[in-house]
C-alpha cells in the first residue's frame, strides 16, 4: 500500500523545482531532506517541510491541480530522532473553491499516527560509520499513514490555486533620478545609428509599450504603430524585424532572469560580467539588472536601431565587434550638457560628464523600464488580495478554466503568470526569420538559436500576461490579431495553423519584401519539421468557455495601465524629434 501511494501520489506531491529543507529551532544545522536520505544543511529556521529537493510550495496533485503549503511551520522535526517535535499541523492547505476566493478547506492534521514522518517518507540518516536505524514497520501504522494520504489526494483532486499577489518586494529597487534619465533616453533618437529611431518608436506609451505590429519596422521606417511605413528611396528598410516587439510589463521583477523570445540574455557568471549574452565577455560589468543589460542590444542591432554598415559610425563599429559601438554612443550622450548634468546628479560615482559610460546609460534605461511598466492593480490582482467581488461571473469561470481544465497555468504559472521557460506552440511561420550566418533559411528556430540544442527547436519563452489585452497582436511573431484567436490556437494548434492566412498578420506594406514575407510557407520540409514540434495538445472547449477565458485575460488589465508614472516626454536633450 505504501509503495502504491509513493508511486501514484507522492511522486506528484513532491514534484517541483525549488530547494526546500528543514530546520528545528533556528540554532542547529538540520540536514536537508531527500527522498531516501537526509543530507546537507538548510539553516533557515521555522520553515519546516519533509521533502526531497524537488518540492515546491505549489504541489501538483492529479495532473494540473495545485495545492500550496499554507503557513510557515508545517512540520517540526526533532533534529536527533527525526520525529515530529511540535505537531501543530501536518499540512495547511489553501484551495480555491468553485465559488471564488481562497478558503481553508483543511486546517490541522494532528500528530496521531504521524510521529514517524521519516518512516513514512523512507528517510534515514545514512551517515558514514553509522548503521541505519530500524524504522517502525508496523503494518497497521503504515496502512493508517497511507489511508490518510489517499484521503488527502482524493479531497484535493481537481483543486485549483491562484498565485499570491505581487508586491513591491517582488521588484528591483529603482532610483527615480536614474529612471528620469532613462525616460529621456528611451525616446531620444540619439541612441540610434542614423538618429532616426528610439526605443520608444517600437515600445510606445500610446500602444502599451509595444508597436501594434506583427513584425516591427525598425531603422529607416517612418511613423509609429500600425501607421508606421517602411520608408522610401535609399532609406527604406532592408528587412522587417524578425519578431514581435515584446511587451515591457513587469520586466523589473526579481524573478525575471532571462529575456528575449529565445532567452539569449540571462543572468549568469559564465563571462564574469553577470550575464550570458550575445556580447559574451565584451559586455561591460556593472549593469544593475538583466533589464539594464537588455537595453543595450537593440542599439547594436542593424535592422532595429544601428543602421547599415557605411551609413554611420555606429554600424561600422559594430561590424568590427559588438562592444565597439557603445563608447561612441556614450560619447554622444555625455557631451550633451543636459545629459551630463543629469548623470552627475543621479549617479553617486559619476563626478563629471566624461565619466559616463554605456553602463550608466543601460542602468538608466533599465531603471525607467522597470518602474514605468510595473503594474499589478488589475481586477485579478484585487481578487488575489482577497476581494471576492473583483471578478465577474464570466471572469471567475475563465479563472477556473485557466487554473483548471484548460491547463493555461501549466506554463503561465506563478505571480508573474509565466514559468520563464520555453515551449513550442506551433504558430504559423512567416517573415524573414531569425536567421544565423550558417543557416540562411528564413525561419525562426527559437530557443535552439541560442542553445544549439535540437530539443529546443521552435520553442519560445512564455510571455507574462498582465495587461495582455493591451498588447496585440500575439505570439513571438504576432501571428494572431486578437486574444480570442490566440486562445483558439492553443485549443487546436494544428488546425489553427492550417487555417491561418497571411491577412491575419499586421505587416505595413513593403512591396520589395513581399517575396520574403511568406516564402517559408512554401518550404514543405520546413513546415513539416515545425508541425512535428508541439508542446500543447488539442482541447475541446466550447465558444462559451473561450469567451470566459478571454474575459479572464481581459481582467488582467491594470486600472492604471494606461496612466504611467512618467509617460512620454515632450522633448529630449538632444533636440531630436520625439515620436
Amino acid at each position: 500500500m505504501r509503495d502504491l501511494v509513493r508511486r501514484h501520489f507522492l511522486d506528484d506531491l513532491l514534484h517541483g523545482y525549488r530547494r526546500i529543507g528543514i530546520a528545528a529551532d533556528g540554532r542547529q544545522d538540520i540536514p536537508h531532506v531527500s527522498a531516501h536520505q537526509i543530507r546537507g544543511r538548510h539553516p533557515e529556521p521555522h520553515f519546516v517541510i519533509p521533502s526531497n529537493t524537488r518540492l515546491r510550495p505549489g504541489m501538483s496533485l492529479h495532473g494540473r491541480a495545485q495545492v500550496p503549503f499554507e503557513g510557515a511551520d508545517i512540520i517540526l522535526l526533532d533534529p536527533q530522532t527525526k520525529r515530529v517535535h511540535h505537531p501543530d499541523q501536518f499540512l495547511g492547505i489553501r484551495i480555491t473553491g468553485p465559488g471564488g476566493g481562497p478558503e481553508r478547506r483543511f486546517g490541522l492534521f494532528k500528530a496521531a499516527g504521524f510521529h514517524q514522518i521519516p518512516g513514512l517518507f523512507d528517510f534515514c540518516e545514512c551517515r558514514a560509520g553509522q548503521r541505519q536505524k530500524k524504522r517502525n514497520t508496523h503494518p497497521m501504522r503504515q496502512c493508517f499513514h497511507a489511508l490518510l494520504l489517499l484521503c488527502l489526494s482524493v479531497l484535493c483532486a481537481g483543486a485549483q490555486t491562484v498565485p499570491r499577489p505581487l508586491n513591491d518586494a517582488d521588484f528591483h529597487p529603482v532610483d527615480p533620478d536614474q529612471a528620469k534619465i532613462g525616460q529621456l533616453l528611451f525616446y531620444d533618437k540619439i541612441l540610434s545609428g542614423n538618429r532616426n529611431i528610439s526605443c520608444g518608436t517600437c515600445h510606445h506609451h500610446d500602444l502599451a509599450g509595444t508597436d501594434g505590429l506583427s513584425l516591427g519596422i525598425g531603422e529607416g521606417g517612418r511613423g509609429v504603430g500600425p501607421d508606421r511605413t517602411a520608408g522610401t528611396g535609399p532609406d527604406r528598410i532592408r528587412k522587417r524585424i524578425p519578431r514581435n516587439a515584446p511587451a515591457l510589463w513587469n520586466l523589473g521583477a526579481t524573478d525575471v532572469t532571462i529575456l528575449f523570445h529565445d532567452g539569449r540574455l540571462s543572468v549568469s557568471d559564465i563571462y564574469q560580467n553577470g550575464y550570458n549574452s550575445p556580447a559574451e565577455e565584451w559586455l561591460p560589468p556593472g549593469l544593475d539588472t538583466v533589464l539594464a543589460a537588455q537595453a543595450l542590444f537593440p542599439l547594436t542591432a542593424q535592422f532595429e536601431m544601428a543602421g547599415n554598415p557605411r551609413e554611420n559610425e555606429i554600424a561600422g563599429a559594430i561590424h568590427d565587434r559588438i562592444d565597439a559601438a557603445w563608447p561612441i554612443l556614450a560619447h554622444r550622450v555625455r557631451t550633451i550638457p543636459d545629459y551630463g548634468a543629469l548623470f552627475v546628479n543621479a549617479f553617486d560615482h559619476i563626478d563629471a560628464p566624461e565619466e559616463v559610460t554605456i553602463v550608466e546609460i543601460g542602468n538608466a534605461l533599465g531603471a525607467f523600464i522597470a518602474s514605468e511598466w510595473r503594474n499589478h492593480d488589475s481586477p485579478f490582482d484585487a481578487y488575489l488580495a482577497g476581494d471576492d467581488t473583483a471578478l465577474g461571473t464570466a471572469e471567475i469561470r475563465g479563472l477556473e478554466l485557466f487554473y483548471g481544465a484548460a491547463g493555461c497555468a501549466d506554463c503561465h504559472a506563478g505571480p508573474l503568470l509565466s514559468d520563464q521557460s520555453f515551449h513550442a506552440l506551433g504558430l504559423p511561420a512567416f517573415g524573414p526569420g531569425r536567421t544565423r550566418r550558417f543557416d540562411p533559411i528564413p525561419r525562426d528556430v527559437g530557443r535552439m538559436g541560442e542553445s544549439d540544442a535540437l530539443a529546443d527547436a521552435y520553442r519560445f519563452r512564455t510571455p507574462m500576461l498582465r495587461n495582455v489585452a493591451l498588447t496585440a497582436p500575439y505570439g513571438h511573431n504576432g501571428a494572431y490579431p486578437t486574444l480570442e484567436a490566440m486562445v483558439r490556437h492553443h485549443l487546436a494548434p494544428r488546425a489553427s495553423r492550417a487555417a491561418w492566412t497571411p491577412e491575419m498578420a499586421r505587416l505595413p506594406a513593403a512591396p520589395w519584401l513581399a517575396e520574403i514575407d511568406f516564402v517559408i510557407r512554401a518550404d514543405a520540409r520546413e513546415m513539416s519539421r515545425q508541425d512535428v514540434v508541439l508542446d500543447i495538445e488539442p482541447l475541446a472547449l466550447g465558444d462559451g468557455a473561450v469567451s470566459d477565458l478571454v474575459a479572464f485575460l481581459e481582467a488582467l488589465t491594470g486600472k492604471t495601465a494606461e496612466t504611467r508614472p512618467l509617460g512620454r516626454p515632450d522633448t529630449v536633450p538632444s533636440g531630436l524629434p520625439v515620436d
